[in-house]
C-alpha cells in the first residue's frame, strides 16, 4: 500500500491555509511547513504567505502573543525556551520581546514555585547538593533562567 500524498493544488492549499489559520494563529513558517507537505512550489507558497499575511491570516505580533500565553499556561515553560522556539520559528525580535514583557512578573515566578516544589516533594536524595541540582537541571529544562531558579530553590529549601 503506497501512503505518499498527492501533490495539492494552489486553490486546494489556499482553502486549507485558510482554514488551519481561521482555527488557530500560525506564523509564516509554519504554513511553510504546510506548503512543503502539499508539495506546493516555491513560487505558490510565496504567493500563498503573501496573501495570508497582507490579509491578517497571518500576523506574527498576534502570533507570539498567542504562542506565549499559552505555553506558558498550560506547559508552564519559561521565557528562554519560549524565546528559543520563536527564534526557531523566524518570529521577529520585537514581537518575541513584546509577547515576553507581557508576562506577569509575579505569575511567572509564582509558576516557577509551583513546579519546583512539586518537583522537590519527588526527589529522594537526601543529599543537599544533589537535590539543589535536580531542582536547577529540573527549571532550565523548562526554560526558566538560571538566577530565578536558584532564587526559588532557596526559599523551598
Amino acid at each position: 500500500m503506497d501512503f505518499t500524498r498527492q501533490p495539492l493544488s494552489y486553490k486546494e492549499a489556499f482553502a486549507k491555509a485558510t482554514d488551519l489559520c481561521g482555527r488557530s494563529e500560525k506564523c509564516s513558517y509554519d504554513l511553510e511547513q504546510k506548503c512543503r507537505e502539499w508539495q506546493l512550489s516555491g513560487e505558490e507558497t510565496a504567493k500563498l504567505i503573501a496573501y495570508l499575511t497582507q490579509e491578517k491570516f497571518i500576523d506574527h505580533q498576534r502570533y507570539a502573543i498567542s504562542f506565549v500565553n499559552d505555553k506558558f499556561r498550560f506547559n508552564k515553560w519559561g521565557k528562554i525556551k519560549l524565546s528559543y522556539v520563536l527564534r526557531q520559528k523566524q518570529i521577529e525580535e520585537k514581537y518575541l520581546k513584546e509577547a515576553l514583557d507581557q508576562l506577569p512578573e509575579d505569575a511567572y515566578r509564582k509558576v516557577l514555585l509551583d513546579l519546583l516544589s512539586a518537583k522537590a516533594k519527588t526527589l529522594k536524595s537526601p543529599d543537599t547538593f544533589t537535590r539543589h541540582g535536580k531542582l536547577l537541571n529540573f527549571a532550565q529544562s523548562r526554560g526558566f533562567e538560571t538566577d530565578l531558579a536558584l532564587t526559588i530553590i532557596e526559599r523551598i529549601k
